[in-house]
């Protein structure tokens, strides 16, 4: 049969020589028995041309179904097209003929294939090899004469390399590969669609017919169209509903048709967060490298005072501020910990003597005891610490201490009451 006899036949529009070579290859694989591959983007038609290899084959009058592998759940797939016997599993209540067995003769189509679980690739893999199968909870072989037509929107070899396909079953479906161009590869035939599918559905619906202007025509054919024929037929049949005006220009064209962004040529959504939806990780953050930061200065503080039997000569600050910070040292166990148990059986115990420190001419004795003692890991004790510090910093006043805090002033207000400060 002729290429344009095969299209009329079936409803295909185009005189692409891609999509005439497709046909082509179809016509010629038909007559014989073999599996065929076919591949395409999602929405390009891959189905269609399984219902011509099947009906251009000698099982035309023979049963064809299609499945669909990626929408079968795991558990169940084998059930689908093996069947299985009553009891085989809980909830099988009697027994199933599966499709292998209805299609016998036939032709069955397997769309999706790279979504098909590898335990039931092997069983596949067997019946294209012998023609035979088992039912799932039955022991007895079973024979079937089916031809198998698969169909992926995938890269089936990235697939076998990552683990996910086997190769065995691979190179037994692609006996004949069957590629179906996309349909920016077939810009001459897209108009030509679009004029099919609007006159269809103005017919159907009652509505006036849809032309287009001569710039609404070029950006209809520049667009990439990633749903493929699936996307063009939809916006034909959303104009034909929706369009007033039965002449459409590139403006209105333009509420139709997604926005190219990003070399992604679908619509996305993006949920944009606002500030406050981080302000638990953000003031989480802030309290644990406070604390490290703290920590690693009061270190060098101990280290200087015990190794100079003083407090550093460039130390500046308040001596009401040193007071607090001797208060605050913890003895640092990794680096002092043998030294300080050397001689001591009890607990250890650091005494710090500093006889004078100049403030106004007065002198201060300070003497204090540092116990080692447990550190506090508890992270609602360090961010009430830091809110109650930055309120008492700013006087009360929330609106700066959020700043100083990094977090917004609502934020604040609900750690206030959360921490019943």
């Amino acid at each position: 049969m002729e290429i344009q006899e095969i299209k009329q036949r079936f409803g295909i529009i185009g005189n692409s020589p891609l999509l005439n070579r497709a046909i082509d290859i179809a016509n010629q694989v038909a007559p014989t028995d073999i599996s065929v591959l076919i591949t395409g983007e999602s929405g390009s038609g891959k189905e269609v041309f399984s219902h011509i290899i099947h009906q251009m084959s000698p099982r035309k009058h023979g049963p064809f179904i299609a499945v669909n592998c990626g929408a079968i759940p795991e558990g169940t797939i084998d059930s689908e097209l093996f069947g299985h016997e009553k009891g085989a599993y809980t909830g099988a209540i009697g027994e199933r003929k599966g499709y292998f067995e209805t299609v016998n003769g036939g032709t069955i189509f397997l769309d999706e294939i790279a979504e098909m679980p590898l335990g039931t690739q092997a069983r596949l893999l067997r019946v294209l090899e012998s023609g035979q199968y088992i039912k799932v909870g039955s022991s007895k072989v079973e024979k079937t004469n089916v031809r198998v037509i698969a169909a992926t929107n995938v890269d089936v070899y990235d697939a076998v390399k990552s683990g996910k396909f086997r190769e065995d079953l691979y190179y037994r479906l692609n006996t004949v590969p069957l590629r179906i161009p996309p349909l920016r590869d077939r810009k001459e035939d897209i108009y030509l669609l679009f004029r099919k599918f609007t006159a269809d559905f103005t017919a159907k619906y009652r509505s006036p017919p849809i032309q287009m202007n001569e710039e609404a025509q070029q950006m209809l054919v520049n667009y990439s169209w990633p749903g493929n024929v699936r996307q063009l037929k939809n916006i034909a049949e959303q104009l034909a509903v929706l369009e007033r005006d039965h002449m459409i220009t590139a403006q209105s064209l333009l509420q139709y048709i997604p926005q190219e962004s990003s070399g992604n040529n679908l619509p996305m959504r993006i949920n944009q967060q606002k500030k406050d939806d981080f302000s638990e990780r953000d003031i989480l953050y802030k309290v644990l490298f406070d604390m490290k930061r703290d920590m690693t200065d009061l270190k060098k503080l101990v280290v200087d005072i015990i190794e100079n039997g003083g407090v550093p000569a460039n130390y500046s600050g308040n001596p009401q501020v040193l007071n607090q910070l001797y208060r605050d040292i913890e003895v640092d166990g990794d680096r002092h910990h043998n030294h300080l148990h050397q001689n001591h059986q009890q607990e250890p115990t650091l005494t710090i003597q500093q006889p004078v420190v100049q403030n106004n001419n007065k002198e201060l004795n300070i003497t204090h005891e540092a116990q080692e003692v447990e550190e506090s890991l508890s992270l609602m004790e360090k961010e009430s610490d830091l809110i109650k510090k930055a309120l008492k910093k700013h006087k009360g006043k929330r609106k700066f201490a959020a700043q100083e805090l990094g977090i917004s002033e609502r934020t604040l207000y609900r750690k206030i009451k959360e921490l019943n400060l």
